[in-house]
């Protein structure tokens, strides 16, 4: 598992060894009721592009052990800074964590708890734009061409029209949505506060960064710089943007660790959720994702099957929770770190935004235990196993369209081979081990079901794998 051009480049090793948990802090758990905003609305109501349901940092603090219990050491957390909106990336200041959610206290206290469990947090930056609130913004609107910040925005006509959709825009603003005027990134007062942003959350304990839109920034000097400034603060904090498709313009070692695997994602919805992928054309298109970036970058890409921004992987297939469990065996075998979006675990459904937004259950009896139980078995392997996170890599059966799927992992300890099963019945596999390195007569058992299996003539006979499911088969090689 090498790249192609090989670079001077290191991620935390910490990552390599993370479970992320994506959290959505309105939707995952109200733990403080004092800062419940105006008009919230019952926990459990369906969500809308503009409701509040009250979640906050305190409810996250509260569920910690929750988290912990299901093996899960990172979060993830969506926007927390002042706000209007639900899902604060209409950012008012950078400065300020929005009182819906608590205060700077609260930002500590979850911090240290969060430290305590061993686990990292990681925030959502937005730097490419801000919300109408930004005070930057607001003194353009009272003050027009009197004011000092007309730079700071990509003005082309004043007054600004921020609120009177009648009148043509006069600002550039992400997608045209006036809420959200863009930064001129390239004027230094800009840049300088961006960037200060970006060191002062890290020197308040956060562990890194998820960038929202970074390609809108075309100017990759500015990840450029973002970099040095968050890595001189702390040279083990992670930078993983939002990109869709191909990231290596961002991925050369001068920018970002890693960035949001959605192409890991759509290939997964396709093969598990969809049957739209052949398992030869799934297994040629993973191992050219895996040969992709610099294996640096690859060992620290976030991997996950949904998030705020899509539809929940269990909506993506029709509502049957079956087809989870190949696909986070797949997920938590597969180099780069995982990423549970929150509720998945215990079969929340709901398709695009606003419906994947929906509130944590926290009524055990609306839960699929069978799905979180299974979830955290896989959870746990992954977390027993270094060489599933860092190990090496090659697939071993991929044929045609037969829905079976075999890989190998392994290091210079330990051996593992993944058998997983896209179908609704139990079969059977003779797998070839290729140039593997598994002794000959060597006892493999496979840690979900105990069964074990004996390695003869370069492969491994009548592994039987279970409907919609799948084997890890292991052996210590020292």
């Amino acid at each position: 598992m090498s790249p192609p051009i090989p670079l001077p480049f290191h991620t935390p090793d910490w990552v390599k060894h993370a479970v992320f948990y994506q959290i959505f802090p309105d939707r995952f758990a109200n733990g403080d009721t004092a800062s419940d905003p105006e008009n919230v609305q019952p926990w459990g109501a369906p969500p809308t592009f503009n409701s509040f349901m009250g979640g906050d940092l305190q409810g996250i603090i509260d569920r910690l052990d929750y988290l912990a219990d299901l093996g899960v050491n990172a979060l993830y957390l969506n926007p927390i800074f002042l706000s209007s909106s639900n899902h604060k990336y209409h950012t008012d200041d950078y400065y300020r964590i929005d009182p819906r959610f608590g205060d700077m206290d609260a930002f500590r206290r979850l911090i240290d708890a969060a430290h305590a469990r061993s686990m990292r947090v990681i925030l959502d930056g937005v730097f490419n734009h801000a919300g109408r609130g930004f005070f930057a913004f607001t003194d353009i609107l009272e003050n027009e061409g009197a004011s000092p910040y007309l730079k700071w925005f990509h003005v082309t006509g004043l007054p600004l029209h921020a609120y009177d959709g009648s009148k043509p825009a006069n600002y550039e603003a992400w997608w045209g949505m006036r809420a959200l005027p863009k930064f001129n990134t390239d004027h230094p007062p800009v840049r300088r506060y961006l960037l200060d942003v970006a060191r002062y959350w890290i020197a308040q304990g956060a562990d890194g960064w998820r960038l929202d839109v970074p390609n809108e920034i075309a100017d990759h000097t500015f990840w450029q710089a973002f970099r040095d400034v968050v890595k001189e603060e702390n040279p083990d904090a992670y930078i993983v943007g939002e990109i869709w498709n191909d990231a290596s313009p961002w991925l050369d070692g001068t920018q970002f660790d890693a960035v949001m695997n959605y192409v890991f994602r759509d290939l997964c919805r396709d093969f598990f959720a969809r049957d739209a992928l052949r398992t030869d054309e799934f297994a040629a298109a993973i191992d050219a994702l895996i040969q992709r970036y610099p294996r640096e970058a690859t060992l620290a890409q976030l991997n996950l099957f949904g998030s705020h921004d899509t539809a929940r992987f269990r909506t993506e297939a029709g509502g049957d929770v079956r087809r989870m469990r190949p696909t986070t065996l797949f997920q938590m075998t597969f180099p780069g770190a995982p990423c549970i979006y929150y509720g998945d675990e215990v079969g929340l459904e709901g398709g695009g935004d606003p419906h994947c937004r929906g509130c944590f259950p926290w009524d055990e009896r609306h839960w699929d235990h069978g799905l979180r139980d299974y979830i955290k078995r896989c959870v746990a392997i992954r977390n027993a196993h270094p060489a599933l996170r860092t190990g090496e890599w090659r697939t071993l059966s991929a044929r045609g369209n037969l829905r079976l799927y075999a890989y190998a992992r392994w290091d210079a300890r330990e051996r593992l081979v993944v058998v997983l099963n896209a179908r609704e019945t139990t079969r059977t596999l003779d797998v070839p081990l290729h140039d593997v390195p598994i002794s000959e007569h060597a006892r493999l058992t496979d840690l979900l079901s105990g069964e074990t299996y004996v390695a003869r003539g370069g492969r491994i006979e009548g592994v039987t794998v279970p409907a919609w499911g799948g084997v890890v088969l292991h052996y210590d090689a020292i």
